[in-house]
């Protein structure tokens, strides 16, 4: 059987004392969700792995949560590609922070953060900045 990697996480925007902003934010997100490839023409990032809620009162309170999840065949070795392509997702959308978790059969679970320094990321900005912490669980033999 071949290594399975699984990543999955969340998107967080900021929440606003302006309704109107807040349903622009949330509608722009979604579409560039609905823009995103489907089917066979992804290979790291693809529409069918998001998700949000899209009703204030049905999921949605204040905070926007946009979630995602893949089960990918050994992705860990081209991690950097599917970084590039997150950060590229995350470069075209709003929020305040992101978090990935990664993980692998053979090297443990990895949890990778994304914090704009401003405390909110509006599209097309730069302020990209990444944490990383990485945990390794593993079993002991006798």
């Amino acid at each position: 059987m071949e290594s399975e990697s699984l990543v999955y996480g969340c998107i967080r925007d900021w929440p606003s004392q302006d309704a109107g902003e807040q349903r622009l934010r949330r509608s722009i997100n979604r579409r560039v969700l609905a823009s995103l490839p489907a089917g066979d023409a992804w290979p790291f990032i693809g529409r069918d792995m998001f998700s949000c809620c899209q009703e204030e009162g049905a999921g949605l309170f204040q905070t926007q949560m946009i979630h995602f999840g893949a089960s990918y065949k050994a992705v860990e070795y081209e991690w950097a590609l599917w970084v590039a392509e997150f950060e590229a997702l995350l470069k075209r959308l709003y929020w305040a922070s992101a978090v990935v978790h990664l993980e692998t059969e053979l090297n443990g679970t990895h949890t990778f953060r994304w914090e704009s320094e401003r405390g909110f990321h509006s599209p097309d900005e730069d302020d990209l900045r990444v944490r990383c912490t990485w945990e390794h669980e593993s079993e002991l033999r006798r």
